[in-house]
């Protein structure tokens, strides 16, 4: 086909990748290391399974049904065709190359290839036609309006204005339509020359069905005309797959090379913040305690940025954005990503050549301050993200402060993401920056810190007070019974919030009931600190997290099985405490009261003629992936008709709203948080609204008076409700050793 030619195209666009590669390798480099990820064997083995999964599996794809599998239609197209790729480039040298006859098309395998081909290909062209028609006809709309309650979201395609016409990535379906078609033209045409050069009809076997098509348009026309059509097909394939390989790094398409390693290195513990290691040694030396400029990036966080594939399920299902906060998690990724590709010249000089760090200019003023510097994202809320060529403190100057501090950490744009990308992590050690090291925060949250530290609960009420809520229930504390087989964990909201202690009461008398051998730490429990951490305050949570693990390892916990009414304790007891040496079994009551239910231990004798819809806690849904338990309790109960929220519910359950310290800071933004889950959960006709979480109870109780509905609908936690159907009056009040 041309030696030369080829040899040139190789060497100039391989040459020119190799340049780009370099560049977006050195932006990685500026990075520290993640210390969550480690080649341990079992590490290894995991991340490969997640990465069969979720990258060549396209698990997360189809959560958007047309554009999902018009995604998986062109990823398998790729990856088949990167073998005729191969093959076409050899054949630039060799017209007769295939790989020695591997896929000669006189043996099966070859024919078997090329049927897989020629489908894959035409996958591809009917992917890329849908994500055309989804860009024009539904201008990214796959699924309803996102301000609908009762819909589904849309996918917020594109961050550019004009994006919807053709721009980047309306070119790039371009090519990809061409570059198929392309090799149906190079197929036909071969087959169509070879009937011109032995005088014989045009034969099209089964395995070539769209080459075969081409190759009866060309039946009859002249030798030169089927040449060109051939020559055409193989160079506009061969070259285009070349181009679009140089394209890549300077486009959101940058993740189709990037989302192999970025799933690989996913974090394994989405359920427990990164450890601040020598916490105090940090601050001494004025070191960075989590994020304020690029620098503090992680390696995995920088390829996230470079991962991003715009999709927009991320703010789609965001709780903060689709109630019109200034946070949308997509362009947060966006203008982070922006920020460093745009101080590439202030890290690394005028020469790109020369890989020292210069000076730079003097930092600008802050782009808060400056109008001219907003993105134009089209669906980014004004004033939330702006542009910086010059390496400077992300926040305020490239995201405004009301952007992390919109975050519920409920983690759905996590949950969401086809490509694994981290937000909440981001988000909290920046939050720990403007915390901990400018002393820049929410001014709510100082009186909830005062009171974590003072008294040991973000209300600030006594510590002598936690264990008031037991009064007359005869429930023995762990320093009055050390041999306790359970602890429950009652948390602060049960211990002080009037309505929260009704649930701790029920959940004490369903254990007597099932005569379970349990006791309470009393005064001697303090709050885990989950507000503290995820408000950034990791100094407090840290001075908490030793003072418990010290009182549960006095009583030999790690022994014990802890039970807690709270997702929160729960999460961080059970998930984070591990970092600091308090390695404990818990187990939240909605999964341990179930599990008296199938052991016959406690037994639902009374209907509960109510229709209830549950909703799931973020910290005991996402975060713990428990949703099937406190469903199955409901389901128990003679009389309940239980009943779900139209596609909010599990895995895409909307947030109450009162996650990562958002409980103790006043919501900005045009609609609150729990008014549009409340409205959510009443769409569905239910009577009453049942949950696991405290924090969760008082943000839809609050959502039920903001509706009018408190006196038609009521609140309640699924251990309420069990209780209602169970006979408790006649409890033992010494308790015997569970089985």
């Amino acid at each position: 086909m041309g030696p030369i030619w080829m040899t040139l195209l190789l060497v100039s666009t391989l040459g020119f990748f190799s340049w780009s590669a370099f560049r977006r390798l050195r932006q990685v480099g500026i990075g520290v290391p993640d210390p969550r990820f480690a080649w341990t064997g079992d590490q290894i083995a995991d991340r490969t399974k997640t990465l069969l999964i979720y990258a060549f599996g396209q698990k997360k794809m189809p959560n958007y049904t047309l554009a999902g599998f018009a995604h998986v239609g062109i990823f398998i197209a790729f990856q088949v065709l990167l073998l005729n790729s191969l093959m076409l480039w050899g054949r630039g040298f060799d017209p007769s190359f295939d790989f020695w006859g591997l896929l000669s098309t006189d043996h099966m395998f070859g024919k078997l290839y090329s049927f897989a081909k020629e489908l894959a290909a035409f996958a591809a062209i009917v992917g890329s036609i849908a994500f055309l028609y989804l860009r024009w006809a539904k201008r990214g709309n796959d699924s309803g309006d996102p301000k609908e309650v009762k819909n589904k979201p849309r996918m917020t395609l594109g961050h550019k204005v004009g994006d919807y016409v053709f721009t980047e990535p309306v070119a790039i379906l371009f090519i990809i339509i061409t570059m198929m078609l392309a090799d149906f033209l190079y197929v036909g045409g071969s087959l169509a020359l070879d009937s011109a050069t032995t005088g014989e009809a045009i034969h099209a076997g089964w395995w070539e069905p769209f080459g075969g098509i081409v190759a009866q348009f060309l039946g009859g026309a002249s030798t030169t005309t089927i040449k060109a059509v051939q020559h055409a097909g193989f160079w506009w394939h061969a070259a285009f797959v070349l181009i679009f390989l140089n394209i890549l790094p300077y486009t959101k398409h940058f993740h189709v090379l990037t989302v192999i390693p970025n799933v690989f290195a996913y974090d394994q513990r989405p359920n427990a913040l990164p450890k601040v290691e020598d916490l105090e040694g940090k601050v001494e030396r004025e070191e960075s305690l989590g994020i304020n400029r690029l620098s503090d990036l992680t390696y995995k966080h920088i390829m996230d940025l470079y991962t991003c594939t715009e999709c927009g399920r991320c703010s789609d299902n965001c709780p903060a954005y689709i109630t019109g906060k200034k946070l949308s998690p997509k362009h947060l990724t966006l203008a982070i990503r922006d920020h460093l590709y745009a101080t590439e010249k202030d890290m690394f000089g005028k020469d790109a050549l020369v890989a020292e760090p210069s000076d730079g200019p003097a930092e600008p003023p802050r782009a808060s301050d400056a109008e001219e510097a907003i993105h134009t994202f089209p669906e980014a809320p004004e004033g939330a993200y702006f542009v910086g060529e010059t390496v400077v403190d992300l926040v305020p100057n490239i995201l405004h402060p009301d952007v992390i501090w919109s975050c519920t950490s409920c983690r759905a744009c996590e949950e969401q993401c086809p490509v694994m990308i981290s937000y909440v992590d981001k988000i909290v050690m920046m939050r720990r920056e403007e915390v901990m090291m400018k002393n820049e925060f929410p001014g709510e949250l100082q009186g909830a810190f005062n009171g974590i530290e003072t008294n040991g609960n973000p209300w600030n009420l006594s510590a002598m007070d936690r264990g008031d809520w037991a009064d007359g229930l005869d429930i023995p504390t762990l320093s009055d019974k050390p041999d306790a087989e359970v602890l429950y964990w009652v948390g602060c909201a049960a211990s002080y919030d009037d309505r929260a202690k009704k649930v701790a009461r029920a959940v004490s008398k369903l254990l007597k009931k099932a005569r379970v051998d349990f006791a309470i730490l009393g005064t001697e429990e303090t709050c885990t600190g989950d507000p503290a951490r995820r408000a950034g305050n990791e100094y407090l949570f840290q001075m908490l997290a030793e003072q418990n693990i010290e009182t549960l390892n006095g009583y030999e916990a790690s022994k014990k099985t802890i039970i807690t009414a709270c997702p929160h304790c729960f999460n961080t007891i059970g998930n984070e405490y591990g970092d600091f040496g308090g390695d404990y079994d818990v187990v939240h009551h909605s999964d341990f009261l179930n599990g008296l239910l199938v052991a016959g231990k406690l037994v639902p004798s009374k209907p509960v003629r109510e229709k209830v819809v549950y909703h799931d806690s973020c910290y005991l849904g996402r975060y713990n992936q428990v949703y099937d338990s406190p469903r199955q309790i409901l389901e128990s109960i003679e009389g309940l008709e239980l009943t779900e929220v139209e596609y909010w519910n599990k895995k895409r359950g909307l947030c109450c709203g009162a996650g990562g310290a958002q409980m103790w800071m006043e919501e900005h933004g045009e609609e609150r948080v729990n008014n549009k889950r409340t409205l959510q959960l009443l769409n569905t006709g239910a009577t009453t609204v049942a949950s696991g979480c405290p924090f969760c109870m008082t943000m839809l109780t609050d959502g039920l008076k903001a509706q009018e509905k408190e006196e038609e609908v009521s609140q309640r936690d699924i251990a309420e409700i069990l209780a209602d159907a169970i006979e408790l009056d006649e409890i033992e009040a010494t308790p015997v050793a569970a089985e």
